[in-house]
């Protein structure tokens, strides 16, 4: 049996824009979509956690440097055929931090994938696949608290494709712009409505079917 790992944020987790503190069912969540879509041959694990950035500490909550529980999540869930990574979001929440330096982030843990001995033969054989998927654009946001605690992260968000674009094409390993696709819910501006992870699972499913075959 294949096996895929999806590593993010409060987006894979599938945070409810209407309450940040539930989260959508499993199989509305993109990878339950994504297991759906691929059906019994394949088994999709979710690594999502809320605040999770690329390479970056945040200084209120632990844990969410994605560099730091990659390299575990690796290990946890090996032999894995792919590792869809989907991160930045978080990273450009910060005023110092641009899209090129979430870009760069992703670009870290690409190679750390691609450097693991987590694939199907192990440390004898090739590495898991990676596909890079870029977060939509945030935005709107409509009340006060949003838009200080994200000053910025918007018009950021809208250069996440041309840096991940350019990260891909020198890591050689292919991407999807999840942007030109679905987009943040109107309610909070950041998290997805279901129907946004039902139309981001079927076409990461479909980029699958590209990379693995069948």
């Amino acid at each position: 049996m294949r096996q895929i790992l999806c590593y993010g944020d409060s987006n894979t987790w599938g945070t409810d824009p209407a309450d940040d503190t539930r989260r959508h069912d499993w199989s509305a969540r993109w990878p339950g979509v994504l297991q759906r879509e691929l059906g019994s041959d394949v088994h999709v694990v979710e690594d999502g956690l809320g605040g999770r950035t690329t390479v970056y500490d945040d200084p209120l909550l632990p844990h969410r440097n994605g560099k730091d529980l990659i390299g575990v999540a690796l290990e946890l869930h090996a032999p894995l055929d792919l590792v869809v990574l989907m991160l930045g979001t978080n990273d450009i929440s910060y005023a110092h931090l641009t899209a090129a330096d979430a870009a760069a982030g992703v670009a870290e843990l690409t190679h750390l994938v691609l450097r693991s001995a987590a694939g199907p033969a192990g440390p004898d054989g090739p590495a898991p696949h990676v596909l890079l998927v870029c977060p939509p654009p945030v935005g709107p946001f409509h009340d006060n608290r949003r838009r200080e605690l994200w000053a910025g992260a918007d018009v950021k968000s809208r250069a996440l494709p041309h840096a991940f674009a350019r990260v891909a094409s020198e890591l050689g390993v292919p991407w999807l712009d999840a942007g030109e696709l679905i987009e943040t819910s109107p309610l909070d501006g950041w998290h997805l409505e279901a129907s946004q992870h039902e139309l981001l699972g079927v076409a990461v499913a479909a980029r699958v079917r590209d990379l693995l075959g069948g």
